[in-house]
């Protein structure tokens, strides 16, 4: 019988209180944001591991632009064999603030059919952001986390071999803009949306600064008015994100992962009251073939028939009472030993959230 597994989140303090947090912990300042860069390059170097010519033409396409922009005229009709190459996608994430010289890591990703990356050389490529500017120049070795071996018609492969890391692979070329520094106010976006962490957030900064330094605009965005000094303004969001705040009790949740039989639970679910009753059905068809041998000299036919046999199980329905106060844990553990299924458990909660005995909200993943 497939069990759930079940994880209580313990985020609360004794008594039901929730722990002060800090407000770099709760929000986001707005505009300090990382953006991510992707671009397309070339993989040389490889040990007879790269991309087929059949099956990605664009790879060879490739090669002979980069030889053109080289200085290297290929003649006319010229087709170059990209075994030793391999067509990559590469991934990067500019950090916010991130200054031109500043070298960052990039991830490359096989985009043809090459079998291995292992060995090879990134060719100096641009990293592109939304806009289609270029942020950052990649080139670099790549290193490949798995390994792989073949022979005699086996092969034996651990981790992936068409992925790899460039570790500070790129240069940024091109800075990104942030307003942080213009204006009389910036921007503290919350996490989550709550209008009474966002009432909290801005009552413990007039405390702390005094005034109207902060305002709710909804509740998730609050305003606050910074000095337009960078020197200052830095130590002021230094003070700033270092304010404990209490965040607003947690809501009940609970969240199924129906594929893994996973269940995930906070501290504030509550139950009331209720009978479960369980019970199971199952129709069952065995299909037999019987040969009919006709008798000698009787100019009869052989005949292939099937005896179909059908049985229909009723398991008996069992019910649990559940009192009020159960934790969730009890009632799953109770239905696990009526032999629910995860589908049938899934169900339960549904129906148990209908009645309204389960006083949480219910996400099913």
């Amino acid at each position: 019988m497939k069990r759930f597994l079940i994880l209580l989140l313990a985020v609360s303090l004794a008594g039901g209180a929730v722990a002060a947090e800090r407000i770099k912990d709760l929000a986001n300042i707005g505009g300090v944001r990382p953006n991510q860069l992707t671009g397309y390059g070339l993989v040389v170097g490889l040990d007879g591991t790269g991309d087929k010519t059949n099956s990605s033409p664009f790879t060879g396409q490739s090669m002979t632009l980069m030889l053109n922009q080289l200085g290297v005229q290929l003649p006319a009709g010229t087709k170059v064999d990209p075994k030793n190459s391999a067509a990559v996608i590469m991934t990067a994430t500019l950090p916010p603030f991130a200054r031109v010289g500043q070298t960052l890591d990039i991830t490359v990703s096989s985009f043809g059919d090459a079998k291995s990356l292992r060995g090879g050389t990134l060719v100096m490529a641009p990293l592109k952001g939304a806009d289609g500017q270029i942020y950052a120049i990649a080139q670099g070795n790549v290193i490949v986390g798995g390994a792989g071996a073949s022979g005699g018609g086996s092969s034996v492969q651990v981790n992936s071999l068409s992925v790899g890391r460039i570790p500070e692979g790129a240069t940024v070329e091109r800075e990104v803009p942030n307003a942080l520094g213009s204006g009389d106010f910036i921007n503290l976006e919350l996490l989550t949306t709550d209008f009474t962490t966002a009432n909290r957030v801005v009552q413990a900064i007039n405390r702390e600064f005094g005034g109207a330094t902060a305002r709710a605009v909804d509740g998730r965005l609050v305003q606050v008015r910074a000095p337009f000094d960078s020197n200052q303004r830095v130590q002021f969001l230094s003070q700033l994100e270092n304010i404990a705040v209490n965040p607003a009790d947690l809501s009940p949740v609970v969240i199924i992962n129906a594929r893994t039989g996973s269940i995930v639970m906070n501290q504030a679910v509550r139950l009331e009251p209720c009978a479960v009753a369980h019970g199971n059905l199952t129709v069952t068809v065995n299909s037999t073939p019987e040969v009919s041998q006709p008798n000698p000299l009787s100019n009869g036919n052989t005949v292939t028939t099937n005896n179909a046999n059908i049985n229909i199980t009723a398991a008996a329905g069992k019910v649990i009472s559940v009192p009020r106060g159960a934790s969730l844990n009890q009632v799953i553990s109770a239905l696990n030993a009526l032999g629910a299924s995860p589908q049938d458990l899934v169900t339960i909660l549904q129906a148990m959230k209908a009645a309204g005995s389960l006083r949480a909200e219910l996400q099913i993943i």
